[in-house]
């Protein structure tokens, strides 16, 4: 003999399967959330916010005959030999250092006290009621944070862009391969011709709008993610 749930517990059958169905849906998308979260796109040789300009875009208008000087090109004829053009190199002394530090001290206190006068109970005075109610409440808190950080080494970069005013936008990136992995400095930002020294170099506090990244890939990093 065989039996057959009733259509009513059919439905309820059907109601628990969705409802667990959608319950392991819900946890799988929490899951690949959590993972994105976790982790941070890789960086890469050779990206393209990094690289240097095409040869073809450093090519020079063709030279006007007749004249020692050429409008095309901005060369200093007395000065020293310094980054002045597009696909020019400049050289940047990295000595960044940063620190912080903030102390949080909470202090609460309250106390409370509640007293009534003596009362009769069932007109009987010889049973005095007497209420005595004490509340106190105490709380402390205590919170420090320190961070520092130091960034110092040279990176050579090339200027990409030399804008109306004279400023010089340069980018570039240094990768060093090691046992365990690699290690890259990357920067990006703008500096004035008048801020580079006859050597050709700059110290980092000087690019304007610096964006400056160091990290790594490998064995080490992966731990540290």
């Amino acid at each position: 003999m065989t039996g057959h749930g009733t259509p009513q517990q059919t439905e309820r059958l059907a109601a628990h399967s969705r409802y667990f169905r959608s319950l392991l849906l819900l946890l799988a998308l929490l899951l690949l959330g959590g993972c994105q979260a976790m982790t941070r796109d890789r960086a890469m040789p050779n990206d393209p916010v990094f690289a240097p300009v095409a040869p073809e875009d450093m090519r020079s208008n063709a030279p006007v005959n007749g004249s020692i000087y050429q409008v095309t090109r901005n060369y200093n004829l007395f000065g020293d030999s310094k980054a002045l053009n597009v696909g020019d190199v400049l050289t940047v002394d990295l000595n960044e250092q940063t620190a912080g530090s903030k102390n949080a001290n909470s202090s609460i206190r309250k106390d409370s006290e509640i007293l009534a006068n003596a009362g009769v109970v069932l007109g009987n005075d010889n049973l005095p009621l007497n209420t005595n109610l004490n509340m106190e409440r105490d709380f402390e808190g205590r919170a420090n944070a320190n961070q520092s950080n130091r960034l110092s080494g040279n990176i050579t970069v090339t200027v990409v862009e030399v804008l109306p005013n004279g400023v010089l936008r340069i980018r570039g990136e240094k990768w060093i391969s090691l046992t365990n992995g690699d290690e890259y400095v990357r920067l990006t930002g703008l500096v004035r011709q008048q801020d580079i020294g006859s050597d050709n170099r700059i110290p980092s506090d000087r690019v304007a709008d610096a964006r400056m990244a160091y990290g790594g890939t490998g064995d080490f990093d992966q731990a540290n993610r």
